[in-house]
């Protein structure tokens, strides 16, 4: 990718300002892990057992742990490391528990992470085609961040998305026994998942939904155990819908109240059908959070839905 700077309708093009050490990503990155990955940073260069972990992450959305590992050059496997570290994560969940325990400073308990969610985040200035197709399956825990540094002090993190519709349980690696105690206990969430208890007719509504939604510029889809996600670029949530015995609650985050101001772009629909139900929680601080709940079922009109979800995407437009 070329970068340039647009100065009097005069392109400069912008170098790359490659990192010459390792650890001067992975300082960058623990520095700026919630910007950057939507991650909160736990620790760094933590040794569990006879292994290093270069950064330790908690995913809040997920609850669960992340590890990130930063890599200079290509001479290694995705998938040898990958799979070695989660299985150090699950035949230690103590001593995670204890450093997540001691970085909070109160007691977390076993059932309170969700270790099924469990990931590896692997971060460098390139991968080979080989270390990139060996990750690309529906449900493998692993991701592929690529970072690049250029002159003009930008910064860009792209991560490499899989296309694939296999499972990586049917490649041979599935036979070994370490990989079948983490697969066994990892798990991958996708449309089924959350589809497989809903009659054919709320199937087909949201086939139409996602449909529409996907056809938005920008738009992507993230599943995760909860709930599937509408985003456009990082962080950016256009709904999130919650499943629940009878379909979907589709939340859309309207903005928060601090100080009794509401914040920029505050978000207040235009709903003349009244879909949308308000609703707000307080936290901790006095400060409010605000969103509208929509049910979503078989006969929910998915065209009237987009028009209102539409309006939430003009505020990232």
């Amino acid at each position: 990718m070329q970068l340039f700077n647009n100065k009097n309708d005069k392109l400069n093009l912008v170098e790359e300002k490659p990192f010459k050490l390792e650890k001067d990503i992975q300082e960058l990155v623990e520095k700026n892990s919630d910007s950057l990955l939507g991650l909160e940073f736990i620790g760094s260069e933590i040794t569990v057992d006879k292994y290093r972990i270069d950064s330790l992450c908690f995913d809040n959305e997920t609850n669960s742990f992340v590890i990130v590992e930063y890599k200079k050059g290509s001479s290694y496997s995705v998938i040898d490391q990958g799979y070695t570290y989660l299985q150090l994560l699950l035949n230690n969940k103590s001593d995670f528990l204890l450093i997540y325990s001691e970085y909070l400073e109160k007691v977390v308990k076993a059932n309170d992470i969700d270790w099924s969610q469990s990931r590896i985040i692997f971060v460098s200035q390139s991968f080979n085609n080989y270390q990139k197709d060996s990750v690309n399956f529906k449900d493998l825990p692993f991701e592929l961040w690529e970072i690049a540094r250029y002159s003009n002090d930008q910064i860009s993190l792209n991560k490499h998305v899989s296309t694939s519709t296999e499972s990586v349980k049917t490649i041979s690696t599935a036979n070994s026994k370490n990989f079948k105690a983490v697969t066994d206990e990892i798990k991958s969430y996708d449309e089924e998942f959350h589809l497989k208890n809903f009659g054919v007719q709320l199937q087909e509504n949201w086939i139409d939904f996602r449909e529409q939604m996907m056809q938005i510029d920008g738009m992507e889809m993230n599943i995760i155990k909860r709930y599937i996600a509408f985003t456009m670029g990082f962080r950016k949530s256009i709904c999130y819908c919650n499943t629940q015995s009878n379909g979907f609650r589709i939340d859309i985050v309207r903005g928060a109240i601090k100080n009794g101001k509401k914040n920029k772009d505050f978000l207040t629909l235009d709903d003349p059908k009244n879909m949308a139900k308000e609703n707000s929680w307080t936290w901790k601080n006095g400060d409010t959070g605000h969103k509208y709940e929509i049910k979503f079922d078989k006969n929910t009109d998915v065209d009237y839905l987009v028009f209102l979800l539409n309006q939430q995407v003009k505020r990232y437009q």
